[in-house]
């Protein structure tokens, strides 16, 4: 066996099986889409080989093709196998106490959420007292591209990840009549969170209500999850404050799951926030 899973010849009982969770693997470690001759160079995998491989995750929805750059990246089967596993594990553990500690300092509604394919998917839900009913409560699914926590996370994901996922007019759900409806649409939003905007909605999940997020990032950069607060237009909030204190709650998740800051070399940049690994 090569590098394709670490192992001596002879050792791996399902060549294909054991060539398949590598190049998956692979893909989760990188910034972007990359090309299948890298992947079959880095893996020591046959390229023959790689393309049947890829074609299958392609079926199922593992991976995603950016037809015009002839790259592949991860797909939206793969984000759900990750929300799965947040959904057990450490995210929403550590997540509860931390949006809980956040609502008791704002007074408002707060949510831990993560990727899932184009959705988001609410792994944390703390309403405050005496506050409106919320549709974000955990379990629930929402277009990521219209609430405040997704937008956060598309915002710290590449711009050919965002692309892959959102490809056309037909990938946009609507809620409300607002929001972005195609992919360009949504880069100049994105590109308002990048250049220093914190990551909000208004009314396009619920008319009346407003959001605003903050991404969780995990050791190398990647939006692991988001945080946000949910409150109701006609009850004005400090923005400047209530992004001091997500910015703080998104650090303390990254700090007790992943051991502190991004990797060295990793820069994102998200509602002003610029996280630097060191």
């Amino acid at each position: 066996m090569t590098a394709a899973g670490g192992k001596a010849a002879g050792r791996a009982q399902v060549p294909a099986a054991d060539q398949t969770l590598a190049i998956l693997s692979f893909l989760s470690r990188q910034r972007g889409p990359v090309a299948a001759s890298t992947i079959a160079t880095q893996l020591g995998i046959p390229r023959s080989s790689v393309y049947h491989l890829l074609t299958t995750l392609l079926e199922h929805r593992f991976v995603v093709h950016v037809r015009g750059e002839r790259r592949w990246g991860l797909g939206t089967a793969a984000f759900e196998l990750a929300g799965g596993y947040a959904r057990q594990e450490p995210l929403a553990r550590v997540g509860h106490q931390v949006v809980a500690d956040l609502v008791d300092q704002v007074g408002e509604s707060a949510h831990l959420a993560v990727m899932s394919g184009r959705d988001v998917l609410y792994i944390v839900d703390e309403r405050a007292p005496r506050r409106p009913v919320l549709v974000a409560d955990v379990g629930v699914r929402l277009p990521a591209h219209l609430t405040a926590s997704g937008r956060a996370m598309l915002a710290a994901l590449p711009q050919k990840q965002v692309r892959a996922l959102f490809p056309d007019a037909s990938s946009f759900a609507d809620r409300t009549g607002r929001g972005p409806r195609t992919p360009r649409e949504l880069r100049a939003v994105l590109d308002g969170v990048r250049s220093g905007s914190l990551a909000s909605e208004n009314g396009e999940v619920s008319v009346g209500m407003r959001s605003v997020g903050m991404p969780v990032l995990d050791h190398t950069g990647w939006p692991a999850a988001a945080i946000a607060v949910t409150w109701s237009e006609d009850r004005p909030q400090d923005e400047p404050r209530l992004r001091l204190l997500l910015e703080r709650s998104a650090a303390e998740i990254t700090r007790r799951i992943f051991g502190g800051s991004p990797a060295a070399g990793t820069q994102v940049r998200c509602g002003g926030l610029l996280v630097s690994g060191s």
